[in-house]
């Protein structure tokens, strides 16, 4: 039987030509069973050597220029630079690269499967930035920080938000609508309360209500759910043990 080639989703955002990013669907790889088949995640549970022939085939697919910067994520707010490459991912949740103040280029790349990734890059095409914001994150300013460490202005910034969980398969608890509101009480319509007592959350809302008060307002993406496209996207929610998509930025 073939092998299905490599997929994934382009952007639809008004950046600069040179400023290149991709979203990857789960097929085109090796990967088998819960990992079927483009399983980009080291730390899920797949056979190694089918992650490093799944990874190498992306790189070739979309041509990078380099291997993308992995990190360690871990639902926080740390910030890591393609210029701290050692020999093991950075603990962080948001990758950036900055031209303009020079140092090792690299490709940006966050791992999801249900959370938010979000990539944002300023106007003149000389900074890109990858976010991981599940709720936690996105709660404890991760988005913020990411905005931040671009350097410049929130007017001259584009964001665009990928595949996620959706708001109709995304129940929480009153401990999640907390941690949103009683910051931000303005974030309450993003929660609607369903018949079993709890809440369906909406992460698109809740990024776009975030980024529009950090002053980024050119938001695009943040219209596929992952949870219910279960040939397209890998869903912690709906399958538990299973494999990661990746979202990537780069300079040409």
């Amino acid at each position: 039987m073939p092998v299905p080639d490599l997929q994934w989703i382009v952007p639809d955002w008004p950046a600069p030509k040179h400023v290149r990013s991709a979203s990857t669907l789960r097929q085109g790889g090796v990967s088998g069973g819960r990992y079927a088949s483009l399983n980009l995640g080291a730390h899920v549970g797949d056979h190694p050597a089918a992650v490093l022939e799944n990874r190498r085939r992306l790189r070739a697919a979309l041509k990078l220029p380099t291997e993308p910067f992995w990190l360690n994520q871990v639902h926080g707010v740390a910030v890591a630079q393609p210029a701290w490459r050692t020999g093991r991912p950075p603990t962080a949740d948001v990758a950036v690269y900055n031209a303009v103040a020079g140092g090792q280029p690299g490709v940006c790349a966050v791992l999801t499967a249900d959370c938010l990734p979000v990539l944002f890059c300023d106007r003149a095409g000389t900074r890109v930035a990858a976010a991981h914001a599940g709720w936690r994150g996105l709660a404890a300013g991760v988005l913020a920080r990411a905005v931040q460490s671009l350097g410049v202005t929130a007017d001259q910034l584009l964001a665009w938000i990928g595949p996620a969980i959706g708001p109709a398969a995304f129940e929480v608890g009153d401990d999640v609508v907390q941690a949103f509101t009683s910051v931000h009480p303005e974030a309450q319509p993003a929660f609607v309360p369903n018949a079993r007592g709890r809440w369906q959350a909406d992460l698109f809302a809740l990024a776009r209500q975030e980024l529009k008060r950090l002053g980024v307002t050119d938001v695009y993406g943040g219209n596929r759910c992952t949870v219910s496209e279960p040939e397209s996207f890998f869903s912690y929610r709906r399958d538990g043990q299973t494999g990661r998509m990746a979202t990537l930025i780069w300079l040409d």
